[in-house]
């Protein structure tokens, strides 16, 4: 066997530059190393006293990055697919989806919902609330709908009842999608006192399901956090 590399993940520390910050981003890699079920080390980088070390490691880059065996990668992106190629089977687990729906689904949600969650304006609410919660709609409908091989086990279901967008296992669409939605669901809550309509049972299904599993759980920011990012741009409706 390969020779373990040496990996660290830096992601943005919280307000209290302790625990790990409100990023998407961060959250996503930290499943994707947790899930692929590697040692590595987690370092948390208050950007308000970024130290001299960071900026000569990565220069004028927000993180998250990443150092692996020396070599410094800075794109989300990049490092996910060079993660999933790095860290492949039969060491590691393939993180990838089966289906490349499941890899675009609910990509319109964070933009619609921050559309709604920074309009001032109570005379749009109906209207951005509407165009958001019809992204939640579609990929509850996703979630609802049997993948084909739910099918080949059993052709006469209507409704999936897989845990996740792909399956039954974590994978990169979820690391990316999910974090997401915790935002969402925080950010709502608070400055719209809205949650998730539990008709969705698609959605509802899939969130339960996710929060069950460690590898989210405990990536997540505390929901203090996320608010304290958001206190700048999001609004209260002002009556």
């Amino acid at each position: 066997m390969a020779e373990t590399p040496k990996i660290e993940l830096f992601v943005k520390a919280s307000d209290d530059a302790e625990s790990v910050g409100n990023c998407p981003f961060c959250q996503r890699l930290f499943m994707i190393l947790w899930l692929k079920g590697i040692n590595f080390t987690l370092t948390t980088v208050d950007m308000r006293r970024a130290p001299d070390v960071l900026k000569n490691l990565a220069p004028g880059s927000q993180p998250p990055f990443l150092i692996y065996n020396e070599e410094v990668k800075t794109d989300t992106n990049k490092i996910e697919e060079f993660l999933e190629e790095k860290l492949a089977p039969p060491n590691y687990p393939k993180l990838g989806c089966r289906y490349k729906e499941s890899n675009t689904t609910g990509q319109d949600i964070f933009r619609k919902f921050s559309a709604y969650i920074k309009n001032p304006n109570p005379g749009l609410n109906i209207m951005l609330e509407k165009q958001f919660l019809s992204t939640l709609v579609k990929l509850s409908m996703y979630l609802d709908t049997p993948l084909p091989h739910e099918l080949d086990q059993n052709p006469n279901i209507t409704e999936s009842t897989r845990l996740y967008l792909d399956g039954d296992s974590f994978t990169l669409a979820d690391c990316n999608l999910l974090p997401k939605l915790n935002i969402i669901k925080v950010v709502c809550k608070e400055y719209r006192n809205f949650d998730i309509p539990k008709e969705l049972k698609g959605l509802t299904r899939y969130l339960d399901n996710a929060y069950k599993q460690e590898q989210f759980r405990y990536t997540c920011p505390n929901d203090s956090e996320i608010l304290i990012a958001y206190k700048s741009v999001a609004k209260y409706l002002t009556k």
